[in-house]
């Protein structure tokens, strides 16, 4: 049986660039970098210390070469905060590209973009 889930793979582009954004901009922590003979280099990133889901910064034309058949789309990430409206305000501050909030059924929420566009969404809980 399944008990959590440990870490999701973000293909990126170029991950010192996605280090830099994540870290600087978005407060995350990296948590591990690693780098094996072949050139293959991940980072683990998290927005703490401690917390049971990471992301891994992989790089996505390497990971296209190893395995072809992986599909390297951006995954729909929901991101939860406790304070939806300063964290919307700070990443508007930033420079960081926003959207609206939104209120739905769940909560409010609104999404964000990544320095390569990818879009993800945070909701206040």
């Amino acid at each position: 049986m399944f008990s959590k889930v440990g870490q999701i793979m973000l293909y990126v582009n170029n991950q010192d660039e996605a280090v830099k954004f994540w870290t600087e901009i978005l407060g995350f922590t990296v948590i591990a970098e690693e780098n094996n003979d072949q050139g293959m280099r991940w980072i683990e990133i998290a927005p703490k210390k401690g917390v049971e889901t990471s992301l891994i910064l992989h790089n996505k034309d390497l990971v296209a070469k190893i395995s072809p058949g992986v599909n390297l789309g951006t995954p729909s990430l929901m991101f939860f905060t406790e304070n939806l409206e300063q964290l919307h305000s700070d990443l508007l501050n930033k420079k960081v590209k926003v959207g609206e909030m939104v209120n739905l059924p769940s909560g409010r929420v609104f999404n964000f973009a990544d320095n390569e566009e990818n879009y993800f969404a945070v909701m206040e809980k």
